[in-house]
């Protein structure tokens, strides 16, 4: 009896070695990661003050920047002084050949307040949060044309400048 009582046990140790090998799992774990980067694109509108007639008063346009952001990006908007020889934020010109047309670009409908760099006095840039690169935020930029002394002096013609957007995040 004591063989096959140990043939017996043998056989179902073997058995059992199989079961719990069939049964049996390993296993591993990695880390999934991604990093979002800060981002902001912009678009400009043209602003065109159509026809200034010297002597009529003054002429105002306005226009709007669009912005987008990656969701929770502080970011600001500034303006420069353009690109005709002699402008500045406090004074933007518009050209036509070596003549100028003075103007500016203001932050609010009341012509206050200059939008620009942030480094003249006086002069603000705009800014917010961003909600998401597919969400836009709008900037109106309002443009006064003075019908001042300087202006009503100049020869007829088309002036033009180009004024640059930053933005800031």
């Amino acid at each position: 009896m004591r063989k096959i009582l140990t043939a017996t046990l043998a056989a179902g140790t073997l058995v059992a070695g199989f079961a719990h090998a069939a049964g049996s799992t390993a296993s591993a774990s990695f880390q999934v990661s991604a990093t979002v980067q800060a981002t902001c694109s912009a678009t400009a509108n043209p602003l065109n003050f159509n026809t200034y007639v010297p002597g009529n008063g003054n002429v105002t346009a306005n226009t709007t920047i669009n912005v987008k952001c990656t969701n929770g990006t502080a970011y600001t908007v500034a303006l420069n002084g353009g690109s005709t020889s002699g402008g500045t934020i406090g004074q933007r010109l518009m050209a036509n050949g070596t003549n100028t047309l003075q103007y500016n670009l203001y932050t609010n409908a009341t012509w206050t307040t200059l939008f620009g760099d942030g480094t003249t006095s006086g002069s603000k840039t705009d800014g917010g949060t961003g909600a998401g690169t597919a969400t836009v935020q709008s900037y109106t930029v309002y443009g006064q044309l003075p019908d001042n002394t300087t202006n009503q002096a100049a020869i007829p013609g088309t002036y033009a400048d180009t004024i640059q957007v930053t933005i800031a995040y």
